[in-house]
């Protein structure tokens, strides 16, 4: 016999009652029925029930063990009696009869956090004792999900024509939206290496290499604020590039597979098929969001007008202001002063002294009758002007928002899932998905400096002439976001492949030509040695399986995660360096600053 098993935890059944097997594993559970033991054993495929009475030679050996004990059993497979059978486990016909036991790892002292179960414990000590809690059976199925993401997602690229390439681990840093990891040079003292925030420049190196349609899972690196649905450090990206495409053909070649994987690994949920697209400024203006949630039907709508002049002086006054509009958040079903008084809490909390708000209510006589101070304040012709437009009635209710969008948008976005949420009229078990299309180019830094908005190699569309042409803040990007139930999936472009738009594009932004050469040589040289038009996009892995894992916590589908400070508590990192590593690197660390 095998020296540790000759069957996994999950791997017997009926037909093998009367068989003498050795199984290994964790005691998952220990249970004292006064003379005889039940023992719970687990490994990576399930679990299996062990028992022993007085008469069995391993009972003396087997009182001793505790959770989480790694231990070989030998024993004798019997069929459990009808009724006692657990149908929700593949073993649960079963049980072993111990005749042997042998500790292969004890545990020392207490378990700082407990195996068995789901209770909630502290993310510090969840972290600290990682793989303690990657025994847990939710996070053992999470990091199993993930990993059939990635194979899934490997199998269909390759089905769908697309061939995988590695890219550089180690490179040059480039300005991609983030703050770049350096990585010092030991035989270039002075110099640095980055580690690559996306394999960008690469993968578009290959195309104009001439690999067609090519894809990686790729490690990415980024030094960034953390936030629950986002790594401060590091993240795997579906990284995809093709030739000779259009935006379209890359939605084309991208929806199969995104919605291929929520059909297959979504449990039963509803995957939308219809993906609209929306544009950049629509999606701000109808759900103050980039990334919008459309399980919420919720869709607001500029009011400006119904204000103007109007005796609300609060918003008659503000849109004497040059740039600011009232925007309307309609509420169906919300029509009461109860729901109207918690979504002025909510508004509190988000910093704002309330907001404004109509409802509509049936009056003695029979007729609809409106209600709030807005309503007083305006008149009965623009208050009934307002509920036409919105198509409101008897029951439901509008919130009102308003100053400069750029101000108010997010908390209007805010707001509105709020209300969907508290209407019950959000969706819930299905996944709805949207292209954002149609992205600024540029956009105006604090210090009223023009900057690439997003990612700097997309095509401006226009092409030179709208470089030349048009006010920087005018122009759009062939720039896309796939957005899912409230988060961004996937970023992506049609890139800039002609040397002359890309260094007046980056000429705008305040690049001189030489700084484009310094920065991006290799590619601005490339391109000036025949570059196919080319596009892609990258969709982020760990949201992928956050979304499918049905959590909004990223670290819960990541083996080895950072904190929400950037430190790995299990490896101790970051660390301090040796003053031998410093002096062999050339380098001197500055003490902060007190």
């Amino acid at each position: 016999m095998h020296a540790y098993r000759s069957h996994t935890c999950a791997g017997l059944n009926k037909a093998n009652v009367g068989e003498t097997v050795r199984l290994s594993g964790w005691v998952h559970r220990v249970r004292d029925h006064g003379g005889v033991l039940f023992i719970d054993l687990r490994d990576h495929y399930g679990i299996t029930q062990v028992l022993a009475d007085s008469d069995s030679p391993a009972f003396a050996a087997l009182e001793k063990v505790r959770s989480e004990w790694v231990v070989r059993i030998d024993g004798r497979v019997k069929a459990r009696d009808e009724s006692l059978v657990n149908s929700k486990i593949p073993t649960g016909g079963i049980e072993v009869y111990a005749t042997g036991v042998e500790v292969l790892g004890a545990v020392e002292g207490e378990l700082p956090l407990p195996v068995f179960g789901e209770t909630e414990y502290p993310e510090e000590t969840r972290l600290t004792y990682r793989f303690l809690d990657l025994r847990r059976q939710g996070m053992h199925d999470n990091m199993m999900l993930r990993s059939n993401v990635v194979r899934w997602l490997r199998n269909n690229m390759w089905d769908q024509g697309f061939t995988e390439f590695q890219t550089p681990i180690i490179t040059a840093s480039s300005p991609e939206g983030a703050r770049d990891f350096l990585v010092p040079s030991r035989l270039h003292p002075g110099k640095f290496y980055a580690l690559p925030q996306a394999p960008q420049q690469f993968k578009q190196l290959i195309q104009v290499a001439g690999f067609d349609r090519y894809f990686q899972i790729a490690p990415c690196f980024r030094d960034e604020d953390p936030r629950a649905d986002r790594s401060p450090t590091d993240f795997y990206q579906l990284d995809v590039e093709m030739s000779f495409v259009t935006q379209e053909d890359v939605f084309a070649a991208v929806q199969p597979v995104i919605q291929g994987l929520f059909e297959h690994f979504g449990k039963g949920r509803k995957v939308d098929t219809e993906w609209p697209q929306i544009a950049y400024r629509d999606a701000l203006k109808w759900y103050g969001s980039d990334k919008p949630d459309l399980r919420n039907p919720i869709r607001m709508v500029e009011v400006s007008e119904h204000f103007r002049g109007s005796g609300f002086a609060i918003f008659a006054n503000l849109l004497e202001n040059e740039g600011t509009e009232v925007r309307a958040i309609p509420a169906p079903t919300g029509g009461s002063r109860k729901f109207a008084d918690r979504m002025n809490a909510f508004a509190q909390k988000e910093g704002l002294p309330g907001m404004g708000y109509i409802f509509w209510r049936k009056a003695e006589d029979g007729s609809t009758e409106a209600a709030g101070p807005i309503a007083k304040a305006i008149g009965a012709e623009r208050t009934e002007a307002i509920r036409s437009e919105l198509g409101l009635d008897v029951g439901d209710a509008v919130f009102f928002l308003g100053g400069k969008p750029e101000v108010f948008e997010g908390v209007a976005g805010r707001a509105r899932n709020e209300i969907g949420r508290e209407l019950g009229l959000t969706e819930t078990d299905s996944f709805r998905f949207a292209w954002i299309v149609d992205f600024p180019m540029y956009e105006k830094t604090d210090d009223g400096k023009i900057d690439f908005s997003h990612n700097p190699f997309s095509m401006p569309q226009g092409g030179l002439e709208a470089l030349t042409s048009k006010d920087p803040l005018d122009i759009y990007a062939y720039q896309y976001d796939l957005a899912c139930n409230g988060y961004e999936l996937i970023s992506g472009g049609i890139r800039n492949h002609k040397p002359e738009i890309m260094y007046k594009a980056f000429e705008l932004a305040g690049y001189p030509n030489s700084e484009v050469d310094k920065r991006f040589g290799g590619m601005v040289k490339a391109f000036k040695y025949g570059a196919p038009p080319h596009g892609g996009c990258a969709a982020g892995i760990d949201r992928l399986v956050m979304l499918l894992a049905d959590t909004t916590n990223i670290r819960e589908v990541i083996m080895f995660p950072m904190n929400q400070r950037a430190e790995d508590l299990l490896m101790n990192a970051p660390s301090d360096p040796t003053n031998e590593q410093l002096r062999e690197l050339r380098l001197r660390v500055i003490p902060k600053e007190s």
